[in-house]
């Protein structure tokens, strides 16, 4: 298929990478020219340079950016991809935003006579190199099987979640649970610490048992070792947060544990932690 990429980040670049290799036709758009010409000397393609450019006679665009305000600035506008849709084409966006950007935007698509699916990942960066990621998707059951092909490249799970915005609501659930995880698994590594136990024995351990996660089998031993200049960054959780935050006010949920750990992050970001992974919230317990 022809298809587009819009947006070339630690999770764009691979996945992009994944429908290159996947045979797929791929035009891909970053906001930085550089990161695309690296990502067309590694992968075969062609770079645009517009998201409207980009978007030009292509079946599916795909985009991955920052916040809500990027999804806006790709697709809204002169030079944005919504500009230049083919008739019937899909436009599907992985960005982690709001469930009220994905309604929205889908009014326009729909307007270009265009399908959209609001599809946030999650997996984070080695989920998208491995081409392992969990896409949860919001739309009309058409255009998701148009889409979920191509979506295949780079997932293992690919689910239809309802109507737009669903998946964002859904990606919402998923970070509200890693929140309360990983100050869990800060908690108790740090309990283990100062009893005098030896960590990595009871990680090894409880990951055998009812306390066993994702974060445990995949940051407990980089907790232990204070090590966090990778993965997830605290700025972009706190993104996420923020929007799960909002949205339960809206909808009348309480997040009182969300709540309180987005405020622990923030505590991180005041010590220089802003580009530091998640599972650094164990360094309020065991730093002055």
């Amino acid at each position: 298929m022809k298809v587009a990429f819009i947006g070339l980040g630690v999770m764009g670049f691979p996945m992009a990478g994944h429908l290159a290799s996947a045979g797929h036709e791929v035009t891909v758009y970053n906001r930085t020219a550089a990161k695309a010409e690296q990502w067309l000397k590694t992968y075969k393609g062609e770079r645009a340079e517009t998201p409207a450019a980009a978007a030009s006679g292509a079946e599916l665009v795909f985009s991955c950016v920052g916040n809500d305000d990027d999804v806006r600035r790709v697709t809204t506008g002169e030079q944005g991809a919504f500009s230049n849709l083919a008739s019937g084409a899909v436009f599907v966006d992985h960005t982690t935003a709001s469930a009220t950007v994905a309604r929205e935007l889908a009014q326009l698509a729909n307007q270009a006579g265009c399908a959209f699916l609001d599809a946030p990942v999650s997996g984070g960066q080695a989920g998208a190199e491995n081409g392992q990621l969990t896409i949860m998707v919001g739309g009309e059951a058409a255009a998701f099987e148009r889409a979920r092909p191509a979506m295949d490249s780079y997932a293992k799970a690919v689910t239809l979640m309802g109507p737009v915005g669903n998946g964002q609501l859904t990606k919402m659930v998923n970070q509200i649970c890693i929140a309360g995880l990983v100050q869990g698994l800060a908690e108790g590594l740090n309990f283990a610490t100062r009893a005098g136990l030896d960590e990595k024995r009871v990680l090894d351990v409880i990951s055998k048992g009812a306390a066993q996660s994702w974060q445990m089998e995949n940051r407990g031993h980089t907790m232990v070792d204070d090590a966090f200049e990778f993965g997830f960054a605290v700025d972009w959780m706190r993104k996420d947060l923020s929007i799960c935050l909002a949205e339960g006010r809206e909808c009348g949920a309480r997040l009182p544990v969300t709540a309180l750990v987005d405020q622990f992050y923030a505590a991180v970001q005041a010590r220089g932690g802003g580009r530091w992974d998640t599972s650094s919230l164990i360094r309020l317990l065991t730093t002055a």
